[in-house]
């Protein structure tokens, strides 16, 4: 025997009609469902970091080769 569900939402006011009633429960839904952004994983070491390793693409131009060697 399970026990009976209680009611997410109970009207204590007033007479909501049925439309009124449907929007109230897709926002308290939505509002429900929406979670803060997890925040980004925190980096362990940069030396260990493998991004540095990716190459930049090549960008010709005046001046392109001493840029190449500036760190990014």
């Amino acid at each position: 025997m399970t026990a009976p569900e209680t009611p997410l939402l109970r009207v204590v006011r007033g007479n909501p009609s049925d439309a009124e009633l449907a929007a109230l429960t897709a926002v308290v839904a939505a509002a429900a469902s929406a979670r803060a952004p997890e925040p980004a994983p925190k980096r362990d070491s940069w030396w260990a970091d493998k991004s540095s390793l990716v190459r930049a693409p090549l960008a010709p131009g005046e001046g392109a080769w001493r840029a190449s060697a500036l760190p990014r």
